[in-house]
């Protein structure tokens, strides 16, 4: 997953004018340059720029008509160029760049980290360690622990985002995205948001929010996956309810009784011998934060719907021609499967 391809065609963009660009707000040296697009992602677009043997990382967002508030790469910057002090893991933000006639859109640089992300199955020679498994699951709720505990106002992001209320625009935000990109062929989710209106549960106190967190975000050490090197994708980071975070990783968290429609909609490889129950990475988070997750099946429900959601943007651009990656031609299938199974998780509420 750390792997790259060429860049296809209807991203290509004027690349000296970037490095024109680059060479005004960075430290840029000489040599070879090398230009790819990262293989892993849905969404947001990330590239690797080498010139000799520096190599800087480029994230803008996807092509097309984007969400308001969605693939903001300028909160991304303003996030990564102070969280990596406190927060190791993340990787460090180095320029900022708003002007969309550069490549076409707004777009960050950051330092590359190295690692490799673990998709919908473990690498082949640990797919039977179950010691790595269930070091993996640990090493995931581990993490999100630590950020969740983060003191924010160290860090200058005490007024990142708007955490009174935040769960209310959460869900009135997700339905008006839904409806934006839904099609007469989609779910019927009226239901399904009428619940979790009604069953809407108090936050506790807000925390930092990475807003996508979950394994394939993650560089982990190819010798040991058990080893965490960096946490991506913060473009969607923010201050609110932390169970949002916790909902969203256990809506991934697959069990091996899972309905296959769920396996295939949206799974990491929870389901291998070694790794936590769902229930079990649920109650490890609250020992390791003292947050109550009485809850947790709400903001479980409420992931699925989100995460149908954003795929049904991504499936919409695919329909309209924005994009031609063959990887999202049936991801109405995935969207219908996250559809029934918020519905049938919020009938328990």
């Amino acid at each position: 997953m750390d792997e790259t391809r060429p860049v296809p065609a209807e991203e290509r963009f004027d690349t000296e004018r970037l490095l024109t660009w680059l060479r005004e707000h960075l430290e840029l040296g000489g040599g070879e340059v090398r230009w790819a697009r990262f293989s892993g992602g849905h969404a947001n677009l990330t590239y690797l720029l080498a010139v000799g043997p520096q190599e800087l990382v480029i994230r803008r967002p996807p092509l097309g008509p984007v969400a308001p508030g969605t693939h903001d790469m300028g909160r991304e910057h303003r996030v990564l160029s102070v969280l990596h002090q406190a927060f190791p893991l993340a990787p460090r933000s180095l320029a900022y760049c708003e002007d969309a006639s550069i490549i076409g859109a707004p777009f960050l640089v950051a330092e590359r980290r190295h690692g490799i992300a673990i998709g919908r199955d473990l690498p082949a020679s640990f797919v039977h360690r179950r010691d790595v498994a269930a070091g993996i699951g640990a090493m995931l709720i581990d993490t999100l622990a630590a950020l969740h505990r983060l003191d924010t106002a160290s860090l200058g992001l005490d007024t990142l985002g708007r955490p009174e209320g935040f769960l209310t625009r959460q869900l009135e935000g997700w339905q008006r995205r839904w409806q934006a990109a839904a099609e007469g062929n989609s779910p019927d989710a009226a239901g399904l948001l009428a619940r979790l209106a009604a069953a809407m549960p108090r936050s506790p106190g807000p925390t930092l929010l990475h807003n996508d967190f979950k394994l394939d975000n993650i560089l982990v050490d190819p010798d040991d996956p058990r080893q965490p090197r960096a946490v991506l994708d913060w473009d969607m980071a923010t201050r609110g309810d932390p169970l949002l975070d916790l909902g969203y990783l256990l809506t991934y968290w697959a069990e091996p009784s899972d309905p296959p429609a769920w396996l295939e909609a949206a799974a990491m490889p929870t389901w291998r011998p070694g790794f936590l129950t769902r229930a079990e990475a649920a109650a490890r988070y609250a020992a390791a934060t003292g947050t109550d997750i009485a809850a947790i099946a709400w903001y479980q429900a409420f992931a699925a719907f989100k995460l149908a959601v954003i795929l049904q943007q991504i499936f919409i651009r695919y329909r309209r021609g924005q994009t031609t990656d063959q990887r999202f031609a049936h991801f109405d299938r995935r969207v219908a499967a996250l559809v029934a199974k918020a519905a049938s998780q919020a009938a328990r509420l």
